[in-house]
């Protein structure tokens, strides 16, 4: 498999986004961080109508690299970093921990082969991000407080019931699994399939850490743009600026 810490693969109008540091537990460092987010972007962006966030070797992620972790970790996270208009399938095994329960929390959907663990140990370890707080409005309240306060393992079984995954699977097929539900949504009216998810994403609240990240990166966006480019350049030449929209 390639060096480079994440694949991108078109199947059909399916998106497979595998990451791909099986050495490390795919642990999530910045140079994975800055490859999801042009990945999110060239998703939106291109003819692809679904993704499939999956992950090579037994684990999905140990969450962020702790010897080198993303400068900045929401702007890698799906629908925060990037906003999607198409859905997103998370398909997991092993660990999943940390930001990886992020990554996956921002899904549509989620398939866990019957070894998946998650585990959100912020608590234990001292520092945190908070995106995860979101997860109190996608599960019980409860169950959301004893996987971010207690920080110990939880699993797939466990998951699925309290309704964080869609499917348990045997161990090795979640990548299967999660590309049949992929080819069944490739397959729906897109239209829809958008305008559901935009609803949905503005029943469901949002948690303060993922209100901030969005306003922040959504004026970063702006302030790296062409148009905000042409503003000082057209200010420096005194001329009416020529603004383009991008």
């Amino acid at each position: 498999m390639s060096d480079t810490p994440l694949l991108y693969e078109s199947h059909d109008g399916i998106a497979v986004i595998t990451l791909n540091r099986p050495e490390k537990r795919n642990a999530i460092n910045n140079d994975m961080a800055l490859a999801l987010r042009e990945a999110w972007e060239r998703l939106e962006q291109g003819p692809d109508r679904v993704g499939v966030l999956a992950h090579a070797g037994e684990h999905f992620t140990g969450g962020a690299d702790i010897r080198n972790p993303p400068d900045d970790f929401p702007a890698c996270v799906p629908n925060v970093g990037v906003p999607l208009r198409k859905p997103l399938i998370a398909a997991t095994g092993g660990w999943v921990v940390g930001g990886g329960v992020v990554l996956v929390q921002m899904c549509d959907l989620c398939v866990a082969d019957e070894t998946a663990r998650f585990m959100f140990p912020e608590a234990k370890v001292g520092f945190t991000g908070a995106l995860i707080a979101g997860l109190a409005a996608r599960i019980p309240h409860k169950v959301a407080m004893e996987l971010m306060l207690l920080g110990e393992p939880v699993t797939a079984q466990r998951m699925y019931e309290v309704g964080f995954v869609n499917r348990v699977v045997p161990a090795g097929t979640q990548l299967e699994a999660a590309m049949t539900y992929a080819r069944r949504l490739a397959d729906n009216a897109p239209l829809v399939v958008e305008l559901l998810r935009n609803f949905v994403g503005q029943v469901i609240p949002r948690g303060p850490s993922e209100a901030a990240a969005l306003g922040r990166l959504a004026i970063t966006r702006v302030r790296q743009s062409e148009d905000a480019q042409e503003g000082r350049a057209s200010f420096r030449e005194k001329r009416k600026p020529r603004f383009r929209g991008q």
